[in-house]
Formats: structure tokens, sequence, C-alpha cells
């Protein structure tokens, strides 16, 4: 048997990942586990010793990556904040072109909370782990809000621009309550309470974010019309 054969009949040795390779795989189990954590137990339910005994490696490896748990715990955030912020933004822009200037209340609004939820339908338990965790950083007042604004203020922005323009007439401050509204709702279905389940005898489930992409924007788009056009004797 030639060299040649020989050669081209074995099996190939697996190729050995490298260093940095090796550290970006850590990186990642540790903020996975780290998002799995925090989503159910907050910032000040968590300790590094904790994200290190859910990964299994010794707590000092920690320190290595992290200077502490607020710079973990920012590195979580942000990794997912990013993609949605950006998927969102790049949805509304394509959005705005495809209307021809003239949105409506609830292409805009699907445009902003539909894209959003699809990844919580496609992305798996990682991203509804991650839903979790963001709700509890907008309901904390203390830091969270910081964060929220650091990381969505221009594409929430852009989406009220698109409704100022869809109710010329309706008032700056009615915009941005209907927003309120609206985050509010967002974030407590990103929960997962379980508590509609409750309620609803089993009939409604609060990880079934099809049923919510169904039904929210065209609910809120409702809501928009009837605050803005009260003064003008509309009946809802």
């Amino acid at each position: 048997m030639s060299e040649q054969m020989t050669t081209e009949g074995a099996t190939p040795r697996p190729r050995r990942s490298t260093k940095a390779e090796q550290r970006e795989e850590m990186i990642k189990q540790i903020l996975d586990a780290a998002e799995f954590l925090f989503s159910r137990h907050g910032l000040y339910g968590v300790t590094l010793k904790d994200v290190a005994k859910h990964v299994g490696v010794h707590h000092t490896l920690m320190n290595y990556y992290f200077a502490d748990k607020k710079a973990l715990f920012q590195t979580v955030f942000s990794r997912r904040a990013v993609v949605t912020s950006e998927r969102r933004m790049r949805m509304l822009d394509e959005y705005d072109e495809a209307c021809g200037g003239k949105p409506t209340v609830e292409g805009a609004l699907r445009a902003f909370l539909d894209t959003d939820l699809d990844l919580y339908i496609e992305g798996g338990e990682g991203w509804r782990n991650y839903g979790a965790l963001a709700s509890q950083v907008a309901n904390t007042p203390e830091w969270g809000a910081a964060m929220m604004d650091e990381h969505f203020d221009p594409v929430v922005l852009r989406l009220v621009g698109l409704l100022k323009r869809a109710l010329p007439d309706c008032a700056d401050e009615d915009i941005f309550w209907g927003y309120h509204f609206v985050t509010g709702a967002l974030m407590l279905t990103l929960a997962r309470t379980g508590r509609i389940d409750r309620l609803s005898g089993g009939l409604c489930r609060s990880d079934d974010y099809a049923a919510v992409k169904e039904r929210m924007a065209s609910f809120m788009a409702a809501g928009f019309r009837s605050i803005c056009l009260k003064d003008k004797g509309f009946q809802g």
C-alpha cells in the first residue's frame, strides 16, 4: 500500500483548540451560567462562587475573567442587549422606508415588539433567561434604569418618532405614556411569572410568546388611538 493511500485512508486527527478559543468557550459558559442564575435570583441573590459551582470550576477562576460580580452582571446584560437593540433599530428603519414615510401605529409597534418577541421564540432558553433578567433590570430604579437608558434609549426614541408621525395630533405626553404601558406589558411578559397560567386555569401560558406576539401590537395600537383621540370624542 502506498504512502498516499495510507494517508488518504487514515482518520483525520481533531484540531486542537487554541488558547483563545478555550478562553472564549469558558467565558461563554460563565456568562450562560450567570445569566441563568441572575434571571432567577437577581443581582444580590447570586455570588461568584454560585456561578463557578454551576459551571463546574474553582471560584478563583472567576476573578481571572471578571473583576467582580458587578462587572460580570453588566457583561451578561450587555451581551444580548446589543443584539436586540440593533435588531429592532434595523427593523424600525426598514419599516420606515417600506411605509413610504407614512407609518401606522400598529406597523411601528410590530417592528418594535414582534422583532423582539421573535428572539425569545426562536432563541431558546438562553434568550428566555435574558428576558427574565431584563425585566428585573427594568424594574430596579437604583441602578437598572441607567442600564436600560444606556442600551435602549436610541431604539425607544426611534419608535417614539414613528408613533408621533403616525399620530401627528397626539400630545407628546400621551405618546410617552403609551410607550410606558407597552414596555410594562412587555417586561411582565418576559418575566414569565406564571401568574396568567394560574389565573386562566392553564388557558394562557406566560411563556407562550407566540400568543403574545399575535395580540400585543394590536392591543397596544388600540390603546394609543384611544388616549390620543380622546379629545375628539373617540369611543374605544
